[in-house]
């Protein structure tokens, strides 16, 4: 047997990251908005951080600790959506 059923998938996915980045590919309305988005997203990535400290500096309670937990989730997803900002 052989295994192209399992690399389909992969393919897919690069074909997918080509689209993106080349953004010359996308709608216009694609464009317009993934611009903004990967401005936010970069800066929120480089500003949440900062959130951290006074989380930390007190300890981390019970009630602190799902505060915490969705400040890292949402800095990952701002990395994700801002990976890609001022690349030349």
């Amino acid at each position: 047997m052989s295994n192209s059923s399992t690399n389909l998938p992969r393919e897919r996915l690069s074909d997918l990251r080509e689209m993106v980045a080349n953004e010359q590919h996308l709608p216009v309305g694609v464009r317009l908005v993934a611009a903004p988005l990967r401005f936010v997203g970069f800066w929120a990535a480089v500003a949440l951080p900062f959130l951290y400290v006074p989380l930390l500096f007190g300890g981390l309670e019970a009630s602190e600790l799902t505060v915490f937990v969705a400040l890292v989730a949402l800095n990952a997803l701002a990395l994700v959506i801002g990976h890609n900002y001022a690349r030349s």
